[in-house]
Protein backbone atom coordinates (compact mmCIF):
# COMPACT_ATOMS: atom_id res chain seq x y z
CA UNK A 1 0.00 0.00 0.00
CA UNK A 2 1.49 3.11 -0.98
CA UNK A 3 2.30 5.87 1.28
CA UNK A 4 -0.49 7.92 -1.26
CA UNK A 5 -3.12 5.57 0.02
CA UNK A 6 -2.73 5.64 3.85
CA UNK A 7 -2.88 9.35 3.17
CA UNK A 8 -6.26 8.84 1.13
CA UNK A 9 -7.43 6.58 3.96
CA UNK A 10 -6.64 8.36 7.07
CA UNK A 11 -8.37 11.60 5.52
CA UNK A 12 -11.50 9.95 4.50
CA UNK A 13 -11.76 8.23 8.20
CA UNK A 14 -11.26 11.87 9.37
CA UNK A 15 -13.87 12.86 7.44
CA UNK A 16 -16.08 10.13 8.62
CA UNK A 17 -15.00 10.63 12.21
CA UNK A 18 -14.39 13.76 13.01
CA UNK A 19 -17.21 16.75 13.54
CA UNK A 20 -17.94 19.86 15.27
CA UNK A 21 -16.66 23.11 15.33
CA UNK A 22 -13.53 22.48 17.52
CA UNK A 23 -12.73 20.60 14.24
CA UNK A 24 -13.00 23.02 11.44
CA UNK A 25 -10.96 22.90 8.55
CA UNK A 26 -8.23 25.31 9.31
CA UNK A 27 -8.83 25.04 13.02
CA UNK A 28 -5.27 24.13 15.46
CA UNK A 29 -6.81 21.02 16.07
CA UNK A 30 -7.42 20.13 11.99
CA UNK A 31 -4.23 21.34 11.44
CA UNK A 32 -2.35 18.90 14.41
CA UNK A 33 -4.69 16.05 12.91
CA UNK A 34 -3.49 16.19 9.31
CA UNK A 35 0.05 16.46 10.52
CA UNK A 36 -0.10 13.22 12.47
CA UNK A 37 -2.06 11.85 9.35
CA UNK A 38 0.85 12.83 7.40
CA UNK A 39 3.19 11.59 9.68
CA UNK A 40 1.42 8.10 9.82
CA UNK A 41 1.55 7.69 5.98
CA UNK A 42 5.15 8.61 6.21
CA UNK A 43 5.75 6.20 8.27
CA UNK A 44 3.91 3.66 6.97
CA UNK A 45 4.94 0.46 5.23
CA UNK A 46 4.30 0.00 1.50
CA UNK A 47 2.88 -3.98 2.41
CA UNK A 48 0.83 -2.18 4.98
CA UNK A 49 -2.72 -3.68 4.84
CA UNK A 50 -5.55 -1.03 3.90
CA UNK A 51 -7.50 -2.77 7.34
CA UNK A 52 -4.33 -1.89 9.65
CA UNK A 53 -3.58 1.95 8.25
CA UNK A 54 -7.42 2.57 8.96
CA UNK A 55 -7.35 1.18 12.74
CA UNK A 56 -4.04 3.60 13.11
CA UNK A 57 -5.94 6.55 11.94
CA UNK A 58 -8.69 5.95 13.91
CA UNK A 59 -5.97 5.99 16.37
CA UNK A 60 -4.62 9.15 15.88
CA UNK A 61 -7.63 10.75 15.19
CA UNK A 62 -8.72 9.76 19.26
CA UNK A 63 -5.64 10.84 20.23
CA UNK A 64 -5.89 14.42 18.16
CA UNK A 65 -9.76 14.73 19.76
CA UNK A 66 -8.71 13.54 23.35
CA UNK A 67 -5.67 16.14 23.12
CA UNK A 68 -8.64 19.16 21.42
CA UNK A 69 -10.90 18.36 24.25
CA UNK A 70 -7.90 18.40 26.93
CA UNK A 71 -7.08 22.08 25.49
CA UNK A 72 -10.98 22.93 25.58
CA UNK A 73 -10.85 21.93 28.79
CA UNK A 74 -7.88 23.61 30.37
CA UNK A 75 -9.38 27.11 28.36
CA UNK A 76 -12.17 26.89 30.30
CA UNK A 77 -10.85 25.97 33.65
CA UNK A 78 -8.39 29.38 33.05
CA UNK A 79 -11.69 31.05 31.99
CA UNK A 80 -13.08 30.11 34.84
CA UNK A 81 -10.37 31.21 37.06
CA UNK A 82 -9.93 34.61 35.49
CA UNK A 83 -13.92 35.57 36.29
CA UNK A 84 -13.39 34.12 39.78
CA UNK A 85 -10.21 36.53 40.42
CA UNK A 86 -11.84 39.29 38.26
CA UNK A 87 -14.99 39.02 40.95
CA UNK A 88 -12.96 38.92 43.85
CA UNK A 89 -10.90 42.01 42.36
CA UNK A 90 -14.46 44.09 42.20
CA UNK A 91 -15.89 42.67 45.57
CA UNK A 92 -12.65 43.71 46.48
CA UNK A 93 -12.64 47.42 45.45
CA UNK A 94 -16.85 47.51 46.76
CA UNK A 95 -15.12 46.70 50.20
CA UNK A 96 -11.94 49.33 49.95
CA UNK A 97 -9.91 46.59 50.12
CA UNK A 98 -7.24 47.82 47.98
CA UNK A 99 -4.74 45.41 48.60
CA UNK A 100 -6.63 42.87 47.93
CA UNK A 101 -7.90 44.13 44.70
CA UNK A 102 -4.38 44.25 43.79
CA UNK A 103 -3.23 40.84 44.28
CA UNK A 104 -6.60 39.59 42.70
CA UNK A 105 -6.38 41.41 39.79
CA UNK A 106 -2.78 40.68 38.89
CA UNK A 107 -3.98 37.09 38.65
CA UNK A 108 -5.90 38.23 36.27
CA UNK A 109 -3.64 40.16 34.70
CA UNK A 110 -1.03 36.72 34.72
CA UNK A 111 -3.65 34.99 32.98
CA UNK A 112 -3.31 37.03 30.11
CA UNK A 113 -6.87 36.10 29.16
CA UNK A 114 -10.50 38.50 27.79
CA UNK A 115 -10.51 40.88 31.02
CA UNK A 116 -6.53 41.54 31.07
CA UNK A 117 -7.21 44.78 30.19
CA UNK A 118 -10.02 45.33 32.25
CA UNK A 119 -7.54 44.02 35.21
CA UNK A 120 -4.92 46.75 34.72
CA UNK A 121 -7.64 49.34 34.69
CA UNK A 122 -9.30 48.29 37.78
CA UNK A 123 -5.72 47.66 39.57
CA UNK A 124 -4.69 51.07 38.45
CA UNK A 125 -7.62 52.36 40.13
CA UNK A 126 -7.05 50.43 43.63
CA UNK A 127 -3.48 51.80 43.39
CA UNK A 128 -4.48 55.27 42.89
CA UNK A 129 -6.53 54.54 45.89
CA UNK A 130 -3.88 53.02 48.33
CA UNK A 131 -1.73 56.51 47.52
CA UNK A 132 0.58 54.39 45.01
CA UNK A 133 0.28 56.95 42.50
CA UNK A 134 3.71 55.94 40.55
CA UNK A 135 2.78 52.92 40.63
CA UNK A 136 -0.89 53.25 38.81
CA UNK A 137 0.78 55.58 36.09
CA UNK A 138 3.20 52.71 35.32
CA UNK A 139 -0.14 50.38 34.88
CA UNK A 140 -2.09 52.87 33.17
CA UNK A 141 0.87 52.87 31.00
CA UNK A 142 1.15 49.28 30.46
CA UNK A 143 -2.22 49.35 29.75
CA UNK A 144 -2.18 51.91 27.18
CA UNK A 145 0.98 50.10 25.75
CA UNK A 146 -0.03 46.24 25.43
CA UNK A 147 -3.71 47.00 25.02
CA UNK A 148 -4.41 49.56 22.64
CA UNK A 149 -7.58 48.98 21.65
CA UNK A 150 -9.09 48.07 25.13
CA UNK A 151 -12.63 49.88 25.62
CA UNK A 152 -10.85 50.68 28.98
CA UNK A 153 -8.45 53.66 27.40
CA UNK A 154 -11.59 56.51 28.23
CA UNK A 155 -11.39 55.37 31.73
CA UNK A 156 -8.18 55.04 32.00
CA UNK A 157 -7.40 58.51 30.62
CA UNK A 158 -9.97 59.92 33.26
CA UNK A 159 -7.84 57.62 36.02
CA UNK A 160 -4.72 59.47 34.51
CA UNK A 161 -6.16 62.88 35.41
CA UNK A 162 -7.03 62.11 38.40
CA UNK A 163 -4.04 60.70 39.37
CA UNK A 164 -1.66 63.22 38.40
CA UNK A 165 -3.98 65.67 39.88
CA UNK A 166 -3.50 63.75 43.24
CA UNK A 167 -0.02 63.84 42.26
CA UNK A 168 0.55 67.61 43.27
CA UNK A 169 -1.68 70.17 40.69
CA UNK A 170 -4.66 69.64 42.56
CA UNK A 171 -5.46 69.76 45.93
CA UNK A 172 -6.78 66.88 47.24
CA UNK A 173 -9.14 68.65 49.43
CA UNK A 174 -10.98 69.65 46.50
CA UNK A 175 -11.54 66.63 45.45
CA UNK A 176 -15.27 65.09 45.71
CA UNK A 177 -15.62 62.12 48.11
CA UNK A 178 -17.32 59.03 46.58
CA UNK A 179 -19.30 58.16 49.39
CA UNK A 180 -21.09 61.65 49.12
CA UNK A 181 -21.42 61.05 45.44
CA UNK A 182 -23.24 58.06 46.07
CA UNK A 183 -25.94 59.95 48.29
CA UNK A 184 -25.96 62.57 45.98
CA UNK A 185 -26.93 59.67 43.24
CA UNK A 186 -29.13 58.02 45.89
CA UNK A 187 -31.56 61.16 45.59
CA UNK A 188 -31.29 61.23 41.78
CA UNK A 189 -33.13 57.72 42.06
CA UNK A 190 -36.00 59.18 43.91
CA UNK A 191 -36.60 62.26 41.94
CA UNK A 192 -34.69 61.73 38.48
CA UNK A 193 -35.34 63.71 35.97
CA UNK A 194 -34.23 64.73 32.23
CA UNK A 195 -31.61 67.27 34.09
CA UNK A 196 -29.91 64.74 35.79
CA UNK A 197 -28.83 62.68 32.76
CA UNK A 198 -25.57 65.06 31.83
CA UNK A 199 -24.30 64.76 36.23
CA UNK A 200 -25.03 60.86 35.68
CA UNK A 201 -23.23 60.48 32.33
CA UNK A 202 -20.67 62.62 34.14
CA UNK A 203 -19.74 59.89 36.72
CA UNK A 204 -20.21 57.18 33.81
CA UNK A 205 -17.35 58.84 31.91
CA UNK A 206 -15.27 59.54 35.09
CA UNK A 207 -12.72 57.62 37.41
CA UNK A 208 -15.27 56.46 39.83
CA UNK A 209 -15.38 52.72 41.38
CA UNK A 210 -17.69 50.09 39.76
CA UNK A 211 -20.09 50.71 42.78
CA UNK A 212 -20.87 54.53 41.99
CA UNK A 213 -20.75 53.61 38.32
CA UNK A 214 -23.09 50.94 38.79
CA UNK A 215 -25.35 53.14 40.97
CA UNK A 216 -25.26 55.76 38.45
CA UNK A 217 -26.51 53.39 35.64
CA UNK A 218 -29.12 52.08 37.94
CA UNK A 219 -30.30 55.91 38.25
CA UNK A 220 -30.01 56.45 34.43
CA UNK A 221 -32.46 53.03 33.67
CA UNK A 222 -34.62 54.21 36.01
CA UNK A 223 -34.91 58.07 34.62
CA UNK A 224 -38.16 57.93 32.37
CA UNK A 225 -36.95 60.27 29.50
CA UNK A 226 -35.58 59.76 25.68
CA UNK A 227 -31.75 61.36 26.85
CA UNK A 228 -31.70 58.50 29.85
CA UNK A 229 -32.79 55.74 26.85
CA UNK A 230 -30.50 57.33 24.51
CA UNK A 231 -27.16 57.11 27.22
CA UNK A 232 -28.56 53.54 28.11
CA UNK A 233 -28.26 52.14 24.74
CA UNK A 234 -25.39 54.33 23.78
CA UNK A 235 -23.66 52.44 26.85
CA UNK A 236 -25.42 49.33 26.07
CA UNK A 237 -23.90 49.12 21.92
CA UNK A 238 -20.38 49.28 24.07
CA UNK A 239 -20.01 52.80 24.55
CA UNK A 240 -18.59 52.57 27.54
CA UNK A 241 -16.34 49.43 29.30
CA UNK A 242 -17.57 46.28 28.84
CA UNK A 243 -18.78 45.67 32.66
CA UNK A 244 -21.17 48.60 32.14
CA UNK A 245 -22.58 47.51 29.08
CA UNK A 246 -23.45 43.95 30.50
CA UNK A 247 -25.57 45.96 33.23
CA UNK A 248 -26.83 48.09 30.29
CA UNK A 249 -28.10 44.98 28.66
CA UNK A 250 -29.58 43.75 31.51
CA UNK A 251 -31.61 46.90 31.99
CA UNK A 252 -33.01 47.24 28.78
CA UNK A 253 -34.33 43.87 29.34
CA UNK A 254 -35.64 44.47 32.61
CA UNK A 255 -37.30 47.38 31.11
CA UNK A 256 -38.45 45.48 28.53
CA UNK A 257 -40.55 47.10 25.48
CA UNK A 258 -40.46 47.30 21.74
CA UNK A 259 -38.03 49.48 21.42
CA UNK A 260 -35.50 48.06 23.73
CA UNK A 261 -36.07 44.72 22.26
CA UNK A 262 -35.40 46.10 18.83
CA UNK A 263 -32.39 47.65 20.44
CA UNK A 264 -31.02 44.07 21.91
CA UNK A 265 -31.46 42.68 18.90
CA UNK A 266 -29.60 45.54 16.87
CA UNK A 267 -26.96 44.53 19.20
CA UNK A 268 -26.83 40.77 18.91
CA UNK A 269 -26.26 40.88 15.42
CA UNK A 270 -23.84 43.69 15.29
CA UNK A 271 -21.80 41.78 17.89
CA UNK A 272 -18.94 38.92 17.57
CA UNK A 273 -18.84 38.66 21.79
CA UNK A 274 -19.85 35.33 22.65
CA UNK A 275 -20.35 36.35 26.53
CA UNK A 276 -22.24 39.73 25.50
CA UNK A 277 -24.62 37.62 23.35
CA UNK A 278 -25.05 34.99 25.99
CA UNK A 279 -26.41 38.62 28.28
CA UNK A 280 -28.77 39.50 25.72
CA UNK A 281 -30.52 36.31 25.05
CA UNK A 282 -30.86 36.21 29.03
CA UNK A 283 -32.68 39.84 28.56
CA UNK A 284 -34.96 38.44 26.01
CA UNK A 285 -36.11 35.97 28.77
CA UNK A 286 -36.80 38.83 31.18
CA UNK A 287 -38.15 40.80 27.92
CA UNK A 288 -40.54 38.25 27.42
CA UNK A 289 -39.30 37.60 23.88
CA UNK A 290 -39.93 34.45 22.53
CA UNK A 291 -39.74 35.12 18.85
CA UNK A 292 -36.21 36.20 19.31
CA UNK A 293 -35.21 33.45 21.51
CA UNK A 294 -36.57 30.65 19.23
CA UNK A 295 -35.18 32.95 15.89
CA UNK A 296 -31.48 32.04 17.95
CA UNK A 297 -32.11 28.41 18.67
CA UNK A 298 -32.83 27.11 15.26
CA UNK A 299 -30.62 30.41 13.36
CA UNK A 300 -27.54 30.22 15.54
CA UNK A 301 -24.63 29.02 14.73
CA UNK A 302 -21.96 29.16 17.65
CA UNK A 303 -23.75 25.75 19.62
CA UNK A 304 -22.95 27.52 23.30
CA UNK A 305 -25.50 30.17 21.73
CA UNK A 306 -28.37 28.05 20.35
CA UNK A 307 -28.08 26.24 23.80
CA UNK A 308 -28.20 29.39 26.04
CA UNK A 309 -31.39 30.45 23.95
CA UNK A 310 -32.52 27.01 24.22
CA UNK A 311 -32.59 27.03 28.08
CA UNK A 312 -33.56 30.63 28.01
CA UNK A 313 -36.90 29.40 26.58
CA UNK A 314 -37.40 26.73 29.34
CA UNK A 315 -36.84 28.89 32.34
CA UNK A 316 -39.79 31.37 30.23
CA UNK A 317 -41.89 28.43 30.07
CA UNK A 318 -42.33 28.50 26.15
CA UNK A 319 -43.52 24.85 25.93
CA UNK A 320 -45.15 24.93 22.67
CA UNK A 321 -41.57 26.50 20.84
CA UNK A 322 -39.42 24.10 22.63
CA UNK A 323 -41.72 21.07 21.38
CA UNK A 324 -41.78 23.06 17.98
CA UNK A 325 -38.18 23.49 17.91
CA UNK A 326 -37.74 19.52 19.68
CA UNK A 327 -39.67 18.29 16.17
CA UNK A 328 -37.79 19.98 13.36
CA UNK A 329 -34.15 19.37 15.49
CA UNK A 330 -32.50 16.59 14.13
CA UNK A 331 -28.76 17.67 16.16
CA UNK A 332 -28.88 15.05 19.37
CA UNK A 333 -27.20 17.04 21.26
CA UNK A 334 -29.40 20.18 20.65
CA UNK A 335 -31.94 17.39 21.57
CA UNK A 336 -30.17 16.75 24.80
CA UNK A 337 -30.77 20.92 25.46
CA UNK A 338 -34.37 20.97 24.86
CA UNK A 339 -34.96 18.14 27.33
CA UNK A 340 -33.00 19.90 29.77
CA UNK A 341 -34.95 23.13 29.07
CA UNK A 342 -38.36 21.13 29.16
CA UNK A 343 -37.54 20.04 32.80
CA UNK A 344 -36.25 23.46 34.19
CA UNK A 345 -39.58 24.87 32.05
CA UNK A 346 -41.79 21.78 34.05
CA UNK A 347 -43.44 20.26 31.31
CA UNK A 348 -43.83 16.81 32.71
CA UNK A 349 -46.07 15.82 29.83
CA UNK A 350 -43.53 16.37 26.81
CA UNK A 351 -41.51 14.38 28.82
CA UNK A 352 -43.49 11.86 29.58
CA UNK A 353 -43.99 11.43 25.69
CA UNK A 354 -40.15 11.39 24.69
CA UNK A 355 -39.66 8.81 27.54
CA UNK A 356 -41.97 6.67 26.08
CA UNK A 357 -42.28 7.55 22.39
CA UNK A 358 -38.79 8.88 21.37
CA UNK A 359 -36.85 6.41 19.40
CA UNK A 360 -33.53 7.49 20.16
CA UNK A 361 -32.24 5.68 23.78
CA UNK A 362 -29.44 8.24 24.34
CA UNK A 363 -32.81 10.39 24.74
CA UNK A 364 -35.20 9.08 26.03
CA UNK A 365 -32.67 7.76 28.83
CA UNK A 366 -32.18 11.63 29.33
CA UNK A 367 -35.63 12.10 29.27
CA UNK A 368 -36.32 9.69 31.92
CA UNK A 369 -33.23 10.82 34.00
CA UNK A 370 -35.74 14.49 34.26
CA UNK A 371 -38.47 12.84 35.30
CA UNK A 372 -36.58 11.48 38.14
CA UNK A 373 -36.63 14.83 39.30
CA UNK A 374 -39.69 16.05 38.95
CA UNK A 375 -41.64 14.30 41.92
CA UNK A 376 -44.93 14.04 41.43
CA UNK A 377 -47.75 11.47 40.99
CA UNK A 378 -47.56 12.14 37.34
CA UNK A 379 -44.02 11.34 36.66
CA UNK A 380 -44.30 8.22 39.21
CA UNK A 381 -47.21 6.44 37.55
CA UNK A 382 -45.30 7.38 34.03
CA UNK A 383 -41.86 5.56 35.40
CA UNK A 384 -43.83 2.71 36.85
CA UNK A 385 -45.50 1.72 33.02
CA UNK A 386 -42.47 2.73 31.21
CA UNK A 387 -41.07 0.05 33.54
CA UNK A 388 -43.23 -2.45 32.50
CA UNK A 389 -43.37 -1.28 28.21
CA UNK A 390 -39.68 -0.80 27.65
CA UNK A 391 -37.43 -3.73 27.35
CA UNK A 392 -34.06 -1.35 27.00
CA UNK A 393 -32.01 -2.34 30.58
CA UNK A 394 -30.53 0.82 30.45
CA UNK A 395 -34.30 2.48 30.70
CA UNK A 396 -35.36 0.15 32.90
CA UNK A 397 -32.58 0.83 35.33
CA UNK A 398 -33.04 4.59 34.81
CA UNK A 399 -36.70 4.08 35.95
CA UNK A 400 -35.41 2.17 39.24
CA UNK A 401 -33.01 5.25 39.59
CA UNK A 402 -35.53 7.91 38.88
CA UNK A 403 -37.90 5.88 41.32
CA UNK A 404 -35.67 6.02 44.18
CA UNK A 405 -34.62 9.41 44.02
CA UNK A 406 -38.17 10.10 44.26
CA UNK A 407 -38.36 8.42 47.34
CA UNK A 408 -41.36 5.93 45.72
CA UNK A 409 -40.89 2.94 47.87
CA UNK A 410 -44.83 1.96 46.86
CA UNK A 411 -43.83 2.01 42.83
CA UNK A 412 -40.68 0.20 43.61
CA UNK A 413 -42.45 -2.48 45.71
CA UNK A 414 -45.41 -3.06 43.24
CA UNK A 415 -42.20 -3.01 40.56
CA UNK A 416 -40.24 -5.93 42.78
CA UNK A 417 -43.55 -7.87 43.18
CA UNK A 418 -43.70 -8.20 39.40
CA UNK A 419 -40.45 -8.52 38.32
CA UNK A 420 -39.20 -11.77 36.99
CA UNK A 421 -35.55 -11.48 36.22
CA UNK A 422 -33.74 -12.34 39.38
CA UNK A 423 -31.34 -9.42 38.31
CA UNK A 424 -33.33 -6.83 38.26
CA UNK A 425 -35.54 -8.06 41.46
CA UNK A 426 -32.17 -7.91 42.96
CA UNK A 427 -31.15 -4.04 41.73
CA UNK A 428 -35.25 -3.21 43.19
CA UNK A 429 -34.48 -4.67 46.36
CA UNK A 430 -30.54 -3.14 47.01
CA UNK A 431 -32.92 0.27 46.34
CA UNK A 432 -35.33 -0.59 49.06
CA UNK A 433 -32.71 -1.62 51.53
CA UNK A 434 -31.41 2.16 51.28
CA UNK A 435 -35.02 3.65 51.98
CA UNK A 436 -36.82 4.54 55.18
CA UNK A 437 -39.95 3.83 54.21
CA UNK A 438 -42.71 1.37 55.72
CA UNK A 439 -43.61 0.27 52.37
CA UNK A 440 -40.18 -0.76 51.98
CA UNK A 441 -39.56 -2.23 55.68
CA UNK A 442 -42.74 -3.96 55.13
CA UNK A 443 -41.51 -5.69 51.56
CA UNK A 444 -38.39 -6.85 52.84
CA UNK A 445 -39.90 -8.46 56.28
CA UNK A 446 -42.09 -10.12 53.33
CA UNK A 447 -38.76 -11.22 51.71
CA UNK A 448 -37.38 -12.71 55.30
CA UNK A 449 -40.41 -14.47 56.43
CA UNK A 450 -40.44 -16.07 52.63
CA UNK A 451 -43.48 -14.56 52.00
Amino acid sequence: MTRQMVLVTMTMTAGLTVSGPAFAQGSDEWRALAEQARAFAAAASPWQSAEAAKERAQEALDRARDAADRARDHAQRDKDRESSYYDRGQSALDGAKWDAAVQNFDRVIELKGPKADAAMYWKAYAQNKLGQRPEALNTINTLVKEYPKSRYLSDAKALEVEVRGRSGSVDPAQQSDEELKLLAIQALANNASEEAVPMLQKVLQGAGSPRLKARALFVLAQTDSPKAREVLVGIAKGGSNPDLQIRAVQYLGVHGGRENRAALAEIYASSSDVDLKKKILSSFMVAGDKERLLNAAQSEQNPDLRAAAVQQLGVMGAHDELWTLYQKESTVEVKKQIIRAMFVGGNASRLIELAKSEQNSELRLLAVRNLGIMSSKQTSDALVQIYGSDKDPEIRKAVLNSLFLQNNAEGLVALARKESDPAMKKEIVQKLSLMHSKAATDYLLEILNGK
